[in-house]
């Protein structure tokens, strides 16, 4: 709205480069005031078409007043400016560009600005974002290119601290109580986690309720019918499903085994069809101790500060707007969200190294008290040899060339887990896919990213009438416009999305 409101303004020949310089509403008198900035001289009928512009905006029982200022950056303003947004938006790459590297001209057509750096695509993105941001802090028109230079890198050394050193992440387990067997040999008498399980092993042993078990069969080469049983179980920490073929000396004694029993098995994982699956090779009925609490994932520390991907302060002004509820409900007040989303090699979450796809991008924003106020992306080197697939390529827009150059998850994550540290994880079919990613390639790195996940694929389930929810069907039923497949603008689009179905449901889920 902000946008339509700024071209009718535009129209007007004075002000035909114009930006906002705020918007302001004096309760006790009901005056809105709205400050515009422009490069040009201008009339009175300038100043009349403003007014005429924005009334139709706002509302009748407010009052209206427009400031109109006249604002013409030099050469000197711009270049700092650009210098403050490189370090701002791009730290990797504001590493190798000092202020000699940036040089401002004013042609008759606006500024044109040369930065000198280092080829490709980030430092062409780089130019493209800088000259949006200069847009909107001054009037007028910017255009940018990079000379590209080759630097030479050499004698940069990157130190890290010591919490960044090698960290692996320990497999918990309990004991198992109760155990009698049913088809297998020896006793058993511990149990992994569920929740840790995602790894190939010939000879796992987990132990849970049955919270489902169904009897199938097939047919084997000789034209015999075998059956089997797919139990799924839980301990508390995860769900496992898992496979038992019958034996023809316990087939009864399985069969037996019902839902809200607690069950005891060795298993073998072996990835197949892309997914991590599960095979009962001995089974028993056992249990986890009485008032069985899981411990804590062991977790390194969450980083002290911020290493490759800096966040960035983020002004929402669709949140500033007159024009739409910005009521907002009271489980708000005190709170922090992180809204995140992916952009993958894959659609393979099978968390199996090698198998997991890999991460190309991550945009992540953060809601404080129901206003979107940080913004954390970057594109992600997925390290994996070959190029990226090209149905990818052509579903996100992203290139090699994008990523080549690009930070790698082992720099990345950490700087994203300190930027969701004592906030609450939300996306859209992020318990389905996102989440899976960070989970695994954190637990890979030591973090646990463990606590709740809120899935806004599942709340607009429940709290919307639509044909579909996928993203770009819940977005457009809140006028939310986007590009889709891009991480930083999914992850926008799904923060405007969760505030919006929390003013729905008034409350956060229990989940």
């Amino acid at each position: 709205m902000v946008e339509d409101i700024l071209s009718r303004v535009r129209a007007a020949d004075g002000l035909k480069n114009a930006i906002f310089g705020g918007v302001m509403l004096e309760q006790a008198s009901g005056e809105v005031t709205v400050n515009i900035v422009t490069d040009r001289a201008y009339t009175q009928t300038d100043y009349d078409a403003a007014v005429a512009a924005v009334r139709p905006f706002v509302p009748d029982c407010f009052s209206l007043s427009v400031h109109i200022s006249k604002l013409s950056p030099d050469c000197s303003m711009v270049k700092r400016k650009i210098i403050s947004l490189i370090s701002e938006n791009f730290p990797a790459l504001s590493s190798v560009i000092g202020e000699g590297d940036v040089s401002v001209a004013r042609t008759e057509e606006g500024f044109s600005f040369e930065i000198r750096a280092l080829p490709g695509a980030r430092s062409e993105e780089m130019v493209r974002e800088v000259c949006a941001m200069l847009k909107k802090c001054y009037c007028g028109n910017f255009f940018g290119c990079v000379a590209e230079e080759k630097i030479d890198t050499s004698g940069i050394v990157v130190e890290r601290e010591a919490e960044e050193a090698e960290y692996e992440t320990p497999v918990r387990s309990f004991e198992i109580q109760n155990f009698e067997p049913v088809e297998g040999g020896e006793k058993l008498t511990r149990a992994i986690y569920i929740g840790d399980f995602n790894f190939v092993s010939e000879r796992a042993v987990v132990c849970g309720t049955v919270l489902d078990v169904s009897e199938r069969a097939y047919t084997r080469s000789n034209g015999e019918e075998k059956p089997y049983f797919n139990f799924t179980i839980t301990d508390g920490t995860g769900n496992l499903r898992l496979t038992w073929f019958s034996r023809k000396r316990s087939l009864d004694k399985v069969r037996a085994i019902k839902a809200g029993e607690s069950i005891a098995c060795v298993c073998r994982s072996e990835v197949r069809g892309g997914m991590l699956r599960y095979t009962a090779t001995e089974i028993g009925y056992g249990s986890r101790p009485e008032n069985f609490v899981p411990e804590k994932r062991p977790s390194r520390p969450v980083p002290n500060g911020y290493h490759t991907i800096k966040p960035q302060p983020f002004t929402d002004y669709t949140q500033t707007d007159l024009f739409t509820d910005s009521s907002l409900p009271e489980c708000f007040r005190g709170t922090s969200f992180v809204v995140f989303d992916l952009e993958t090699t894959g659609l393979c979450t099978v968390p199996v190294p090698g198998e997991m796809d890999g991460i190309i991008e991550l945009g992540a924003f953060k809601v404080i008290d129901g206003e979107i106020r940080e913004k954390f992306s970057t594109f992600v080197n997925p390290e994996r040899p070959g190029k990226l697939d090209p149905r990818i390529v052509e579903l996100t827009g992203i290139t090699d060339a994008d990523v080549k150059s690009a930070p790698g998850y082992k720099d990345v994550l950490p700087d994203f887990v300190k930027f969701c540290d004592g906030s609450v994880l939300v996306g859209h079919n992020a318990i389905g896919f996102d989440f899976k990613f960070i989970d695994f390639y954190c637990r890979e790195l030591g973090y646990a990213v463990e606590g709740r996940v809120i899935d806004t694929l599942f709340l607009s389930q429940q709290l919307l009438r639509l044909s579909n929810n996928k993203l770009n069907t819940v977005a457009e039923h809140f006028g939310v416009t986007f590009n889709h497949h891009r991480a930083e603008d999914d992850a926008l689009a799904t923060a405007k999305i969760f505030i919006e179905l929390i003013k729905i449901k008034k409350s956060f889920p229990d989940y």
